[in-house]
């Protein structure tokens, strides 16, 4: 009976030391996500307000960044760092990477600053209060549920392929029908992408925890940050296709 309780007690201590680590994972993984989003609605707002002058006219910089072919290269530059982040991440030091993960915030402030120009700063502000309660709910959602959301992960990536694709044709295109059907669906595909990312990364860490060092685990917070990042933007800006009050 003595070994059945030292073993019972040896399982407790283990459940309850991951437990801890896990909750410590998850809020590295929050805390480091909203200061990305910080540090992109912080830059996003000033670069518009460096852009346009009182009398609502471009200024030189306004002109450079949104009226020049410097303005295709705004708007995909986050994406190539998205994938030179992945591809760098093995050989990148957790210091290096959070830095990276800031640059890149930063850069995509830059690519979304023309919404102050198009929005209303009152739409957009209510947006972001309604896709930071949506986020929240899909997280916790995900967080918390017994449903295995393994099964979805292949489905939802080829849906957000077929949104990229589909939203970098209709640059050309200019469809408002095509803009409305991507909206509906890259809201419900990255609805989605936020109970399953949220899932992987507790799963991913239980799973792995007892194998990575300190560094690793860090490393991990920052790429679980950065997926829960990129799920929370594109969430806001289909949603603000919606919610939004042109100027």
């Amino acid at each position: 009976m003595a070994d059945y309780r030292t073993i019972n007690a040896g399982v407790g201590a283990r459940s309850a030391e991951i437990d801890a680590g896990l909750r410590a994972h998850m809020n590295k993984v929050y805390g480091t996500m909203s200061a990305g989003l910080l540090i992109t609605g912080l830059a996003a707002w000033a670069i518009s307000n460096l852009a346009v002058t009182p009398e609502g006219m471009l200024t030189g910089l306004g002109q450079a960044i949104y009226m020049s072919p410097l303005k295709w290269v705004i708007m995909f530059a986050p994406l190539v760092m998205v994938f030179m982040f992945s591809a760098a991440i093995t050989r990148l030091s957790a210091a290096a990477a959070q830095l990276f993960f800031y640059v890149y915030a930063a850069m995509m402030g830059l690519s979304l600053s023309s919404i102050f120009l198009v929005f209303t700063g009152m739409s957009i502000a209510q947006t972001f209060f309604v896709t930071a309660g949506a986020f929240a709910g899909l997280s916790l959602w995900g967080y918390t549920t017994k449903k295995d959301l393994s099964g979805f992960g292949s489905f939802l990536i080829m849906g957000l392929i077929g949104i990229v694709i589909a939203s970098i044709v209709n640059i050309f295109l200019a469809s408002s029908m095509m803009a409305f059907v991507i909206s509906v669906l890259g809201v419900l595909i990255f609805a989605g992408l936020t109970a399953y990312d949220t899932q992987r990364i507790k799963t991913d860490y239980i799973a792995h925890a007892h194998a990575m060092d300190s560094e690793w685990l860090a490393k991990s917070a920052i790429m679980g940050a950065l997926n829960l990042y990129l799920d929370f933007i594109n969430l806001f800006m289909f949603l603000l296709q919606f919610l939004g009050n042109r100027e």
